[in-house]
This record gives structure tokens, C-alpha cells and sequence, in this order.
């Protein structure tokens, strides 16, 4: 009766059934105490112990939630209530993206061979004669599902190795990423800027950018958040401190790999389309508007405010 509550909710049971969880939960309870003041085996009591904890959310805490509610909650307040909380290692990966994108900007621009020096010689064009709009987007609008689910793909990949980095060099690879994805932006956005292109190379990157660069951020500050837990554990063992500190992570990358879904289905489906720049321009200021208002507001309860 309790998975059938986990996976369609209390709603679904009917009036019977309702007064049949009651009368279960109560002689379960009975059981329980019965297991324990006998010394039962220890296997059995712990199964009636957390069967009881199921039991006792689903009978005083108006049950457990379905799926779709748990997703809910989850980009409603889990998530932007996380992102919050670990707005420091956050805000470093921010920091760190905009120094290195503004720096590699003006090296370029006033250098363009020192390009090469910064970036590997396959992302530096040899030669640049057409819009970053019409070199990415050269494809068919029947081809946009599949450009769409290989774009989710890399960048998926790309978070991923950008948080597992925190883990395995302790915060270490996670700022390299961070920073090799800035000299990127701004080394690119200068040769493009110098070929005449500069507008259109920021139009193009708007409308899905902005969505991407803040998931990889994030994905970043999970990333340093493990690192975090090996060098400042506080007053927990370290271990504590890694168990604790993954579960926040877990949260954050399961946040961003949704917003990169949302920003490779923009990339696909709406970047390639011929409009303007200052329209382009206008959907990446919309969509830093709706993420700004989302993490600052979503989640934010009376009890929030009180603590």
C-alpha cells in the first residue's frame, strides 16, 4: 500500500482502503514496540522501524508525494534554495569567467596571434569571412532535434566532467574548465569582433548563453563545493563533510542538467533562426531576467525570512 501512496500519492486510494492504512499503521506500531521489548533480531526490527517512518509520513503527513510532485518541489524550492546556499562557490566560478573572458577579450584584440597561445589551434579559425550565426548554423530546420540533442549532449558532458573534476583533483580541474571556457569566450568574441562580426557573435550566443554559462557555473560551484569539504569540513570529519556536501552537489547538477536541456532545445530550435540581432539580443536579456528573478525569489518562504 505504501509503494502504490509513493507513486500515485494518498489521493488514490479510496475510502476503504484509507481506513485499512490506519488500522495497518496502528498494529504495525504495536508490532514494532513488541520487536523492540523482546530483543527480536536486529534485521527485522529495522525493517519495521523504517516501515513505520514510511507509514507514519504517509498517515500524519498527508502521504508521501508522487513523482510529479517531488519534481515540482524539487525546481520550485530544493534546487533554487541550493544554488542560494552555495552562492560563494558559485560566485567564485562567476568571478573567475569574467576576469578570463574580459583578459583574453582585450589580449586578442590586440593581438590576435596570441590566440593561438590560449586556446588549442583547432577552436582558432584560420581565417574568418561569415557571422558565428552562419558558421554554427548551417543546417536544415528538420535537422534541428537531432543538432538539439547533440548540443545537450556536450554540454551535459561538459558539467559533469566540470563537477567530477571537484571530486577527483579537489576543486583543482574545476577551475581549469572554468577558466579554459572563458579564454574561449573572449578570445573568440574578439577575432570575431576584428572580422566585423563582434555584435552578431554576442546575438548568437544570447538567446542560449546565457541559460548555458550560468549551468556551467553552477556545475563549477558543485564542484568546488566537494573540493570545499576536504579543506574547510568545519566542525565535521571530513568524511561527514564529503557525504553531506555530495548530497548538495547531487542537487545542484541535477538542477543544471535540466537547464542545459532547456538552453540545447533554445540553441537548436530558435538560435538558428534568421532574426536580428537586438532580437536575439533581447531573449538573452529575457531569459538572465527570468534566471535572476528564479534563483533569487523561487523557494523563499516565511520561514526562510525568519531564520
Amino acid at each position: 500500500m505504501l509503494g502504490r501512496i509513493g507513486r500515485h500519492g494518498l489521493r488514490k486510494l479510496d475510502e476503504a482502503e484509507i481506513l485499512e492504512l490506519g488500522r495497518l499503521y496502528r498494529w504495525l506500531t504495536s508490532d514494532l514496540a513488541y520487536a523492540q521489548g523482546h530483543h527480536f533480531d536486529q534485521q527485522l526490527r529495522s525493517y519495521l522501524n523504517r516501515l513505520t517512518a514510511r507509514a507514519h509520513a504517509a498517515v500524519y503527513a498527508g502521504g508521501v508525494e508522487s513523482g510529479r510532485t517531488r519534481v515540482a518541489r524539487f525546481f520550485a524550492q530544493t534546487f533554487p534554495r541550493e544554488v542560494r546556499a552555495s552562492w560563494m562557490f558559485v560566485a567564485s566560478c562567476i568571478a573567475l569567467t569574467i576576469i578570463w573572458a574580459c583578459a583574453a577579450y582585450v589580449i586578442v584584440q590586440q593581438h590576435p596571434g596570441d590566440a593561438a597561445a590560449l586556446l588549442p589551434a583547432w577552436l582558432v579559425p584560420a581565417h574568418i569571412s561569415k557571422s558565428l550565426h552562419d558558421s554554427n548554423f548551417a543546417f536544415t530546420p528538420d535537422q534541428s532535434a537531432m543538432v538539439s540533442s547533440e548540443i545537450i549532449t556536450n554540454n551535459i558532458r561538459v558539467a559533469i566532467l566540470t563537477f567530477a573534476g571537484g571530486i577527483v583533483t579537489l576543486g583543482a580541474f574545476t577551475v581549469y574548465l572554468i577558466t579554459f571556457n572563458a579564454l574561449m569566450l573572449g578570445a573568440l568574441g574578439a577575432l570575431f569582433a576584428r572580422a566585423g562580426f563582434g555584435m552578431d557573435y554576442w546575438a548568437t550566443i544570447a538567446p542560449h548563453g546565457v541559460i548555458e554559462l550560468t549551468a556551467i557555473q553552477i556545475a563549477g560551484g558543485a564542484g568546488l563545493l566537494m573540493g570545499a569539504a576536504v579543506f574547510f569540513p568545519g566542525r565535521l570529519s571530513r568524511h561527514e563533510a564529503l557525504r553531506q556536501h555530495a548530497r548538495r552537489a547531487g542537487v545542484l547538477i541535477a538542477g543544471v542538467i535540466a537547464m542545459l536541456c532547456v538552453a540545447g532545445v533554445i540553441e537548436g530550435f530558435f538560435s538558428p533562426l534568421r532574426f536580428g540581432p537586438g532580437i536575439r539580443v533581447g531573449v538573452g536579456v529575457i531569459t538572465a531576467l527570468g534566471l535572476l528573478l528564479y534563483f533569487s525569489s523561487a523557494g523563499r518562504l516565511k520561514e526562510d525570512r525568519v531564520l
